[in-house]
């Protein structure tokens, strides 16, 4: 449960090594929430997210967990929130896929699918299921600013994490009344190891600044996050426009 100055206590991270997640993680931790599982596939990156929060002063704890797995969900999960109650739990997993190979490579292609939605689906919804029992919690969803409208350049990556967003948006309605919060976070173009390489987008971010404003939204209760917050205005005039000025755009 959350402290007597309302401080989340404990963390579920699901995609252990994710930067943001981290980034969110140590914010956590350095406000004193005390407990911490990692939930990802096991890697020398897990690892050593955990010895760096177990030297902030957190109790870590390591699950195996893949997003593919979608059978293995609910046991995995099921152990952890058997553990005790879970304050804040960050669904940050995720994978860009290669546009182009992806194209020629439906196979590939579901994989993206797999990990961003599917995987999503099922993790979401266990761990809904385990807040609405305690009565309390925050799910906190990365979703992207790519699922806001297709766009040629990556719409496998854009198409997925259009599903997660309106998934983690009807979730949310229908937890209204359960004492659980849902809160959709749609950062921009983040630099960090998923797009190293790739072409900067305008109103970049970085994963600190994400967790920032995930801290923010935390605290305000907010059911929807923009990263940078002026993205907001932009992405709403992006949607709007016909097709053939969207393409002419060359986004």
């Amino acid at each position: 449960m959350k402290n007597a100055l309302g401080q989340p206590q404990s963390l579920l991270l699901l995609g252990g090594s994710s930067e943001i997640g981290l980034a969110t993680a140590r914010r956590l931790v350095r406000a004193r929430t005390r407990r911490v599982h990692l939930a990802g596939r096991p890697s020398p990156a897990l690892s050593a997210a955990a010895e760096e929060l177990t030297a902030l002063g957190a109790q870590v704890s390591v699950h195996d967990f893949d997003a593919e797995a979608v059978e293995t969900h609910e046991t995995v999960l099921g152990k952890v929130f058997a553990d005790g109650d879970i304050d804040v739990v960050l669904l940050a997993f995720g994978v860009l896929g290669d546009q182009r190979r992806d194209e020629q490579d439906p196979i590939a292609a579901a994989a993206v699918a797999r990990v961003n939605y599917v995987g999503a689906v099922t993790s979401g919804l266990v761990c809904a299921q385990a807040l609405r029992r305690q009565g309390h919690g925050s799910l906190v969803v990365l979703s992207s600013v790519a699922g806001e409208r297709a766009r040629s350049a990556n719409f496998i990556y854009g198409s997925s994490k259009a599903g997660l967003d309106a998934f983690a948006q009807g979730l949310g309605d229908s937890l209204q009344g359960s004492g659980v919060q849902v809160m959709v976070v749609r950062p921009g173009f983040v630099r960090g190891r998923m797009t190293e390489g790739l072409t900067e987008a305008p109103m970049a971010t970085t994963p600190d600044a994400v967790a920032d404003a995930i801290m923010a939204g935390l605290r305000r209760g907010s059911e929807t996050v923009w990263v940078p917050g002026a993205l907001r205005v932009v992405m709403s005039g992006l949607r709007h426009l016909p097709r053939p000025v969207f393409r002419r755009l060359g986004v």
